[in-house]
């Protein structure tokens, strides 16, 4: 029976675990997404994202709480000056698991964790949807034809303007 055992093991003794954690975490702090294991990247997300809830209040013992977690200070200074800055209102849920395949030599299941804040495709198509939905037909007409009437004199009078005594003081 698999009472009271929540911590998945991952086929290792706790000091490689440990070592296997940290160090996963801190490719992932550093680089913002790896490619590994299912198994591996769902004990690494209930690993990490204590940690980066820790990086939100930028005290030295936090600072030294989460560097015994992560033994690399280049990972503790990226994660409390460029991370937790850009998450600082997300209530959690900072990293996301993408299932990818097999891999072709044993057929382990892989997937990529990424943190959620620093996917750049995923946050430009989801700024993409939001525009789509908000523009409305009966609204459009109207916008675009009172916009040409107020743009074209205004475009023409400086147009006009400004040339003129540029030339001027040219030619003298």
């Amino acid at each position: 029976m698999r009472h009271n055992k929540a911590i998945n093991h991952l086929g290792r003794k706790s000091g490689h675990r440990k070592a296997l954690m940290a160090n996963m975490a801190t490719s992932l702090i550093l680089h913002k997404r790896i490619k590994t294991t299912v198994a591996k990247a769902k004990a690494l997300k209930s690993y990490v994202e204590p940690l980066i809830t820790k990086s939100k209040e930028d005290t030295t013992h936090s600072r030294r709480v989460v560097f015994s977690y992560l033994k690399n200070k280049y990972a503790v200074t990226e994660l409390f000056r460029v991370i937790a800055p850009k998450i600082a209102d997300r209530p959690g849920g900072y990293t996301r698991v993408l299932k990818i395949g097999f891999r072709q030599g044993d057929g382990a299941d892989m997937a990529l964790i990424e943190l959620v804040d620093f996917n750049e495709a995923a946050l430009a198509s989801a700024k993409t949807e939001t525009k789509k939905t908000s523009t409305r037909r009966s609204r459009s007409k109207k916008s675009v034809e009172a916009p040409k009437a107020e743009e074209t004199p205004a475009a023409e009078t400086p147009a006009v303007e400004e040339p003129a005594p540029a030339e001027e003081t040219k030619a003298e």
